[in-house]
């Protein structure tokens, strides 16, 4: 008999499990609270120009590469167009007025910091060789079934990114640089694991591109592939409860009234979201209290720029700045230091393009600014919010004319948003940029198990392994292994590239 399972969110990891376990038999359902799907894929147009919202490049896309490997097994591969990043810098850093450019590939990466830092060389190649091996200590990111080395993976989620770098580079810029494109993932001095930065770095080391087009072709892709199997994929449908009988989740009830029964149902909300949408002994209060209680990662204000015509070249890499000889703390300011860093982007509108249509400039925003208007919603929050917006827009942009000298006379028009944009269509605790913050300090407490105490609920998404593309689909495998068993998803992933 058909089990029917039922997945509360469409961003990539319910969207992901889906077409795992339709692959695998099962009739899925996705259930999206809002008009569009995808989450951090969405992304939106304004005046006939598109713009990203989350994912804006990604890794390891070269074939055989990890994530390679898993678009293929997705069904995505082909759906999808990438437009490659400057293998000569893909990353580009400034700090204390000089730029420092991160290449693809091994040689380059040393040679090129090499060339910044003549005696650090020896320690580059020890960096370089503990970053990959720490990625290939993981058997879910290298994908090596049953080969994860667990002293390595123990040892490096203990010590934080700044440990590690001030005990292997002994030039502070350098290792202020290699800290240098931290707003990926949020990182946190004396808090962040170094696993996060060696897995991030490897990651686009191996390969860095953008999504040609928008990475919302993503999302339409997965769920293109679950309905092509059966499945449903139903926007719209905001799920106000998970229903449970004293043993097992039996289904979900929407706010339109409308109950979807379940064998297995997976969330992909924020855990805070999942556990308000339950009302069940099976889940006891101790747990409740910590998972209320876990950090979530800052959270980010964005300028969503729409270029004149054929004004600005486009940009090929990304590119960090900081106010400072540092990257970290940019999460601690005050009125006058804001911002103390950015990270500007164009999106990739067609392959090989001579002019950007549209970039996005990030830069961390704490939730606590949104106090005044923390009650309203999307649309109604009237003229201040938006005088607000500006304000903090305009002062963005100040700063980052300082690299880019007349880019405010080449923008036709801008958008922002703030911590609350992304809390009201992510679903995000505090409009977090990536959700539940890795904190060394705090050990255990602050993981989010995938597997709950309801035996058919199970979690998903960028807070239970981690964030982005990779550690999205990751968790995603370890999700589903739940159900279908780790070695069979190997199997199908392996016999999908071949």
């Amino acid at each position: 008999m058909e089990k029917k399972c039922t997945i509360i969110g469409s961003g990539l990891g319910g969207l992901a499990c889906g077409v795992i376990l339709a692959k695998n038999g099962y009739h899925v359902t996705v259930l999206e609270q809002a008009s569009q799907i995808g989450g951090c894929l969405q992304c939106f147009s304004r005046r006939g120009v598109k713009f990203e919202t989350g994912m804006h490049f990604i890794g390891s896309a070269d074939e055989g590469q990890t994530l390679a490997r898993l678009l293929v097994y997705l069904n995505v591969r082909e759906d999808i167009k990438l437009g490659r990043l400057d293998v000569n810098g893909y990353d580009v850093v400034s700090l204390g007025g000089d730029l420092f450019r991160f290449p693809n590939g091994r040689e380059p990466f040393i040679e090129q910091l090499s060339s910044y830092f003549p005696s650090e060389k020896d320690n580059l190649v020890r960096y370089y060789d503990l970053v990959k091996t720490i990625a290939e200590a993981s058997s879910l990111h290298s994908l090596k079934y049953a080969e994860s080395d667990r002293t390595v993976n123990t040892k490096y989620q203990l010590r934080s990114i700044n440990n590690v770098l001030e005990e292997i580079i002994g030039d502070p810029l350098l290792q202020s640089v290699l800290a240098g494109n931290l707003p990926l993932y949020a990182a946190e001095r004396d808090k962040t694991p170094f696993s996060s930065h060696a897995f991030i770095m490897d990651f686009y080391n191996q390969s860095a591109f953008r999504i040609v087009g928008g990475s919302d072709i993503i999302g339409l892709s997965l769920a293109g592939t679950i309905e092509s199997l059966g499945g449903r994929v139903l926007n719209r449908h905001k799920v106000k409860r998970i229903l449970c009988d004293d043993f097992k989740a039996t289904g979900v009830e929407t706010e339109n009234g409308k109950f979807f029964p379940a064998d297995v149902i997976i969330s992909d909300t924020h855990p805070v979201r999942t556990l308000e949408m339950l009302d069940t002994k099976l889940i006891r209060p101790v747990f409740r209290r910590r998972i209320n209680a876990i950090p979530n990662t800052v959270a980010g204000f964005s300028i969503y720029l729409h270029f004149k015509d054929n004004a600005v070249p486009y940009m090929n890499s990304n590119f960090y700045s900081y106010r400072g000889d540092s990257p970290w703390d940019c999460e601690n300011y005050d009125e006058e230091s804001w911002p103390k860093g950015y990270l500007y982007m164009h999106l990739c509108h067609e392959d090989r393009a001579e002019f950007a249509q549209s970039g996005v400039i990030l830069s961390y925003m704490s939730i606590k600014e949104m106090a005044a208007w923390e009650n309203t919603g999307i649309g109604k929050r009237g003229e201040s919010y938006e005088a607000y917006k500006k304000q903090k827009a305009e002062k963005l942009l100040s700063v980052v004319e300082k690299d880019f000298p007349g880019l405010r006379n080449r923008i036709a028009h801008y958008y922002t948003s703030s911590p609350l944009t992304y809390r009201d269509y992510t679903g995000t605790q505090d409009g977090s940029m990536y959700g539940v913050a890795k904190d060394i300090t705090l050990g255990t407490s602050c993981r989010v198990p995938h597997k709950t105490k309801i035996s058919n609920l199970y979690l998903t998404g960028q807070n239970i392994n981690s964030h982005g593309m990779l550690g999205v689909l990751v968790g995603t495998i370890i999700t589903c292994s739940e159900l279908l068993g780790a070695s069979n998803i190997y199997h199908q992933i392996i016999e999908a590239n071949k």
